[in-house]
């Protein structure tokens, strides 16, 4: 008959007869007889002991419940640590961040910007401050801060990273480089500059509204809408006398039939006249000036009202 092989800790539920059926001789040094036992009868012990001996045992399990690595029939993987789940994070998150060369700092991977005309990698602020100082010092071609790299940054891929007005000047310099110089002019209010395009072949154009400030110019002068005057009168005008407010005193005028002062060149008004000889007022010192056409000579001569 086959046996089997019994652990240690199994000897705990054996009797002294299990062991004596075992042995058919006593200790060494006893100076008894030997204790026969017949094959039978040691058969038979030994099947009833192992009977015992597992009766015993599968009691026990059922009192305790079933061990917590077997489930029916299934053996149960243990849980990992904490230990080490946190370790296995922090490497996990060691390994998401990424090297700016520029500010030497360690960032997010979507914190970085990367582009395909080279390897290097930059932080999306870094990327952002040298794209603008270029744009800004009008350079139109935008190359990579990198160690000797001469990879070319297209707007397109800076564009997540750029604000609105670095976007702007990019663009109108890209513009500029493909529309020729003689059909490229700029909006004349200095609140908007806009880029524009003179695609009148030829034709003369004056007055002309702004498709982005949406505010009347001259296209022939550059310059705001100068209402009822010539555009070879206005740029006969001194750079002091072309503003908006200048235009609008020299329509009034014109309306009052005012003159100009043949010294200071202010507009004066006649306010009387004596024979040959008149007086008019000067509008913005309050001058008064005499001219004596009975000496039959063009002179001025200024003196003060209060006087």
């Amino acid at each position: 008959m086959a046996q089997e092989s019994l652990a240690p800790s199994d000897f705990d539920f054996v009797d002294d007869f299990y062991f004596s059926a075992l042995f058919d001789e006593e200790e060494q040094g006893g100076g008894g007889e030997n204790f026969e036992v017949s094959d039978d009868r040691y058969a038979e012990e030994l099947q009833f002991q192992e009977a015992l001996m597992g009766s015993v045992i599968v009691s026990q399990m059922k009192s305790i419940g079933p061990s917590p690595m077997m489930i029916e029939g299934t053996a149960v993987v243990p849980p990992i640590s904490v230990q080490r789940v946190e370790i296995i994070d922090l490497e996990a998150g060691e390994s998401s961040l990424s090297f700016c060369e520029i500010c030497a700092e360690r960032k997010e991977n979507d914190q970085m910007f990367k582009t395909e005309s080279c390897v290097h990698s930059f932080c999306n602020g870094c990327i952002s401050r040298h794209v603008a100082t270029k744009v800004q010092d009008s350079i139109r071609r935008v190359t990579c801060p990198g160690l000797n790299c001469g990879a070319v940054l297209e707007l397109d891929t800076c564009r997540p990273v750029l604000t609105r007005g670095v976007i702007d000047l990019w663009e109108e310099a890209l513009c500029e480089e493909v529309i020729d110089s003689s059909q490229r002019f700029y909006c004349p209010f200095k609140d908007c500059s806009a880029l524009l395009v003179d695609d009148n072949e030829g034709e003369t154009i004056r007055e002309s509204e702004c498709p982005f400030c949406h505010r009347l110019f001259c296209a022939q002068c550059s310059v705001p809408w100068h209402s009822g005057i010539e555009c070879d009168e206005y740029q006969r005008l001194n750079e002091d006398e072309r503003g908006k407010e200048d235009l609008m005193v020299r329509e009034l005028a014109k309306d009052k039939k005012w003159g100009r002062c043949p010294r200071c060149k202010f507009y004066v008004e006649r306010t009387e006249g004596v024979g040959l000889s008149f007086a008019m007022d000067v509008k913005n010192n309050g001058a008064q000036v005499m001219e004596d056409a009975l000496r039959n000579k063009k002179q001025t001569r200024p003196w003060r009202s209060d006087t």
